[in-house]
C-alpha cells in the first residue's frame, strides 16, 4: 500500500497503526498525509526507510505488534468510555474542558467550574460532530479530541478575564510579554494573557524611530547609563540593539513634548522599577500599533 491508494484494507491498516498511537481513531479508505506519516514514523523508529510506503516487512511487523480490528472499530462505531467527568463535577479539570470548548464556539456560557447543563450539551455537541459516542460525559476518547484541536487556556480564558484597553496583540496572549501598543502609548506587562500592569511610555522620534515587531528581553541593567548619550537609563529593560524600556526622568517632566533615542520610556518610576523585578531574561517584547 502506498499514499493515494483507496481500498478496505488501508482502512483496517489505520486501524491497526492506530492500536499503535499512529493514527487517529476514526479510520477511511483513503491511504492520506495521516496514514503516510503514521508508517513513516512506524518505519523510523526501527530504522528502517522510512518513506511511507508498506512493503512487505513493513506490514508483517505492524500485523504482528497488533491485534486483528473489531468490526465496530473498522466502521467507526465507538464504546463510550468510563467517564472522567460529568454532570456534577467540579474544579479545574471542569474549567479547562469549558474553556476548550469555548474556543471552538462550542460553550457560550461563562467558565465557572461547574459541570452543568449547559456543559453537558456543548460536551454532546462535541462529541456528535466527531462520530464519538453522545453521553454528554467527558471519556477518555473525548478529551483527547478536544485537546488535538485547542491551546492551552489562558489564564484569562479559564477565569474569564477580559483585558482593558486597546485590543492585546495576539503574540501578547500567552506567556509572559512586555505589549507595547505605540497608537496607545501604552505598555502593558502580561501574563498568561491577564493585564498585571499598564504604564504610560513614549518613544522614538521619526529620525530614531523604536522598532517594531516581536523581541525579547536579552539583557538588564538597573541603574544604566547610555554610553553613546551620556544619559541615565535606570531600569534599563534591552529588547533589540540599543533600545530598551527603562525609566525616563524627561518624560517625567516634561511629557510628550519630547521623544526617546529610539527606546521605551517610563515615566512612572515605581512602576517602572516594580516591572524590572518581574522581567526575566527571555520574556517576550512587541512592539506594534493597536
Amino acid at each position: 500500500m502506498r499514499p493515494g491508494d483507496t481500498a478496505w484494507r488501508v482502512r483496517v491498516l489505520q486501524s491497526r497503526l492506530h492500536q499503535l498511537d499512529l493514527h487517529s481513531e476514526v479510520v477511511t479508505n483513503r491511504f492520506d498525509e495521516e496514514t503516510r506519516a503514521g508508517v513513516a514514523t512506524f518505519q523510523r523508529r526501527r530504522g528502517w526507510t522510512a518513506d511511507g510506503v508498506v512493503d512487505e516487512r513493513t506490514w508483517t511487523k505492524i500485523v504482528a505488534l497488533t491485534s486483528e480490528p473489531t468490526t465496530e472499530a473498522l466502521h467507526n462505531v465507538y464504546t463510550p468510555g468510563r467517564p472522567l467527568l460529568e454532570r456534577g463535577d467540579t474544579g479545574m479539570w471542569v474549567r479547562q474542558v469549558q474553556a476548550r470548548l469555548t474556543q471552538l464556539r462550542w460553550y457560550d456560557a461563562p467558565v465557572t467550574g461547574r459541570f452543568t447543563g449547559s456543559t453537558v450539551e456543548a460536551v454532546e455537541g462535541f462529541q456528535a460532530k466527531r462520530r464519538i459516542p453522545v453521553t454528554g460525559q467527558v471519556d477518555r476518547r473525548t478529551l483527547t479530541r478536544l485537546k488535538e484541536m485547542t491551546r492551552v487556556p489562558t489564564r484569562a480564558e479559564l477565569f474569564n478575564i477580559v483585558p482593558s484597553g486597546p485590543a492585546l496583540d495576539p503574540r501578547c496572549t500567552t506567556g509572559r510579554a512586555l505589549c507595547v501598543d505605540k497608537t496607545s502609548r501604552s505598555l502593558r506587562w502580561v501574563v498568561d494573557g491577564v493585564v498585571l500592569r499598564t504604564v504610560e511610555v513614549r518613544f522614538g522620534s521619526d529620525e530614531l524611530p523604536t522598532r517594531e515587531g516581536d523581541f525579547s528581553v536579552f539583557r538588564k541593567s538597573r541603574d544604566h547609563v547610555s554610553s553613546l548619550y551620556d544619559t541615565p537609563m535606570p531600569f534599563a529593560m534591552f529588547f533589540s540593539g540599543g533600545q530598551a524600556v527603562h525609566y525616563s526622568p524627561d518624560f517625567a517632566a516634561n511629557g510628550y513634548n519630547g521623544a526617546s533615542h529610539g527606546c521605551v520610556n517610563v515615566r512612572d518610576r515605581a512602576a517602572v522599577a516594580w516591572l524590572f523585578d518581574q522581567v526575566r531574561i527571555g520574556d517576550r517584547v512587541v512592539v506594534y500599533r493597536s
